[in-house]
């Protein structure tokens, strides 16, 4: 029996056709330059994206790290997986679901994790669900644990503090490096030295706060560029509930120095350009890594995927963080170079999809037994995405209808810091808002939801926001109280209805 499923094991290594090189961004929105987004400087980010295709609107599942990288990885929703915070594993608490790396792992494939690919600790069972999704034990650079240490020079005491912006000389840092940069050494010693085939994914923890970066990508974005006009308040018509008073950004010792009213008193106009500036710059340092990353990589046969667990906000309705429903928490770039699929004219794609498309793309891209639709029954292998490959190969299938669905869930109506709104606790939720988003609008409905046995009521609304996109890409004007949109709204409130209630 071992001589048998040795011999499968090396027959399917013989017959892989391509290596995987998987990288993921921490809050990275699209700030990319040739996504358009005109203040971005990222040119290795730009360079991936011309050589391959792209998704002008990929959406992640839930805009908070732990749920989207456990509903990304096994292609589940978070209300499939039950998991929308930090506290509990998937599989002793929902079911031993398969990850994407433990399926290529199954089929042959050398996987390895290099920084944050998983959320660590309880949410991946303290291992980074190690041995189940990895050959060898997930790496963390030595550096990780003083991401959110005192490491910030006080400008006005020189002290060692917890900032929010952190502009730092490298070598003065403990460990005279940084996590990242650690990360990408590690993945380049991996890519020099791996025998084929191999999955590698490499999660990168910039552009998440703090904004630690080597000062001199400061100089890449002067400040003149972020005091623009803005709408860095609250609209008037948002429910209280579908706001987040960015709790996180909130405790940092140059942020609590603003002494902000708590929930909605907006930054000074100071700081909040100072704070695009320092996501930029964040931005730009992480392309400079990725391509180190990309010059080690084999082009002819090694696939490159680029995405982000979620976005963040800068600044879009008063917010500066993510745990929300709008479109700049939840939008993230989706890059996919492939050999032998270079794009021959238009490379952007702008059928909505979804992150946890991710693995039964893979999975298609490497011409492996494609992984069955999840059904009522319990399975173990399944996914609630589908394969993005059609949408790469036939112009024709970009023109169906598809949708991105998100949730977000809250503890109360009004934001509070405790229980914290932008992430509470699993027995402290009492709302979910659940989102729908196709080619033009933006529909969220925000409902009783029941932590104890994971049901909702439909007919006890907290909230509900509509957007047009045609006319208001920021989302800055909710159009869900108007009655002659009313038939788009049930329209909508179905659908949410039907996808949902299958959980």
């Amino acid at each position: 029996m071992i001589r048998l499923l040795l011999l499968s094991v090396l027959c399917s290594a013989a017959s892989a056709k391509y290596n995987v090189v998987f990288i993921v961004l921490d809050d990275m929105r699209p700030a990319i330059a040739s996504y358009g987004d005109p203040k971005a400087l990222t040119p290795h980010m730009d360079s991936l994206l011309k050589e391959g295709f792209y998704f002008n609107r990929a959406y992640a599942q839930q805009a908070v790290c732990a749920p989207s990288r456990n509903s990304m990885l096994t292609s589940r929703r978070p209300d499939t997986l039950h998991l929308y915070d930090f506290y509990s594993y998937w599989r002793e608490f929902a079911g031993n679901y398969t990850t994407l790396p433990q399926y290529l792992k199954s089929h042959g494939y050398f996987t390895a994790s290099v920084g944050k690919v998983f959320h660590p600790g309880v949410t991946s069972n303290f291992t980074d669900d190690y041995p189940y999704s990895w050959s060898t034990e997930a790496y963390h650079p030595p550096t990780e644990e003083f991401m959110h240490a005192p490491v910030c020079e006080d400008a006005e005491t020189g002290k060692l503090v917890q900032n929010l912006l952190c502009p730092v000389d490298v070598t003065s840092q403990p460990g005279h490096s940084l996590p990242d940069i650690e990360s990408v050494e590690k993945a380049v010693d991996i890519l020099n030295n791996v025998s084929e085939p191999f999955f590698l994914a490499v999660g990168l923890h910039k552009p998440h706060i703090p904004f630690r970066i080597p000062r001199e990508y400061l100089d890449f974005h002067p400040l003149w560029k972020f005091y623009h006009p803005d709408t860095s308040y609250k609209p008037y018509d948002l429910p209280n509930v579908a706001w987040n008073p960015f709790v996180d950004v909130r405790g940092r010792h140059d942020v609590k120095k603003l002494n902000v009213s708590f929930p909605f008193g907006p930054l000074p106009k100071d700081f909040r350009a100072q704070i695009r500036q320092y996501y930029y710059a964040s931005v730009t340092y992480v392309d400079a890594l990725i391509g180190k990353l990309l010059k080690a990589i084999e082009k002819d046969n090694t696939i490159v995927i680029l995405t982000g667990d979620h976005g963040w906000s800068l600044g879009e309705h008063g917010e500066w963080a993510k745990y929300s429903n709008f479109e700049v928490a939840l939008r993230v770039p989706l890059i996919i170079r492939a050999p032998g699929m270079q794009p021959k004219t238009k490379n952007r794609i702008d059928q909505p999809v979804e992150l946890l498309d991710i693995f039964p793309t893979i999975v298609d891209l490497l011409e492996l037994p494609q992984v069955p639709k999840c059904s009522s029954k319990s399975q173990d292998l399944c996914t609630e995405g589908e394969s993005l490959v059609p949408y790469l190969r036939n112009r024709g299938k970009r023109n169906v209808r598809k949708m991105a669905f998100s949730q977000y869930p809250r503890p109360g109506d009004y934001p509070s810091e405790k229980p914290n709104s932008d992430k509470p606790r699993l027995e402290e939720i009492k709302i979910m808002g659940y989102s729908v988003r196709n080619h033009r609008f933006r529909y969220t409905l925000w409902v009783s939801f029941d932590p104890k046995n994971f049901t909702r009521n439909w007919d006890e609304i907290h909230g509900e926001e509509l957007y047009d996109h045609s006319l208001d890409s920021g989302e800055n004007i909710n159009l869900a109280s108007r009655e002659p949109l009313s038939a788009i709204k049930a329209h909508f409130r179905r659908i949410l209805k039907e996808k949902f209630s299958e959980a």
